[in-house]
């Protein structure tokens, strides 16, 4: 089961899923907090990512190169700003830069795992708290982005 909602495009655009994941709440964040395992589950569909950092602390550094399938890098980096084991983990992350490096999407992720008669309730909501004009298109993507992150997800417990 997948819930979505969003509000309007710009600062303060909320993308908010929820989902099931038959699995125990403690593997589905290891997946999230475990850079070899969060290597491989991702961004959308068809992405790969060759670099993969991920300090699961407070204040740790995240760094992700995703890259498309036509070879085109995006580059991912954030600060963890808080984690509580098993249950929550909140991100705050920078993408979509232009040419100058200016990143052009800034947003605040909040990740809550919650265990549940046959897995785990996982509720992800990503709040955009910059926008840049350059970075529309993908601010744009940013639902279907997110969906298709999460249905890798589903891929990465089953395994």
């Amino acid at each position: 089961m997948q819930t979505a909602t969003k509000t309007e495009l710009g600062v303060g655009f909320t993308v908010t899923f929820t989902r099931h994941f038959s699995a125990p709440r403690d593997l589905v964040f290891k997946l999230w907090t475990d850079p070899a395992h969060l290597a491989k589950w991702w961004g959308p569909a068809g992405f790969t990512n060759p670099v993969c950092e991920f300090d699961a602390r407070a204040g740790g550094h995240i760094y992700i190169d995703m890259r498309a399938p036509d070879g085109t890098v995006y580059p991912m980096e954030g600060t963890v700003e808080e984690i509580l084991p098993p249950e929550r983990l909140v991100l705050r992350c920078t993408c979509c830069g232009d040419d100058s490096g200016e990143p052009g999407i800034e947003s605040i992720t909040t990740v809550t795992f919650e265990t549940e008669p046959g897995g785990t309730r996982l509720v992800v909501e990503a709040r955009v708290t910059k926008a840049e004009a350059f970075a529309a298109d993908a601010l744009a993507g940013m639902e279907q982005g997110w969906s298709e992150t999460l249905d890798r997800l589903a891929d990465a417990v089953k395994q």
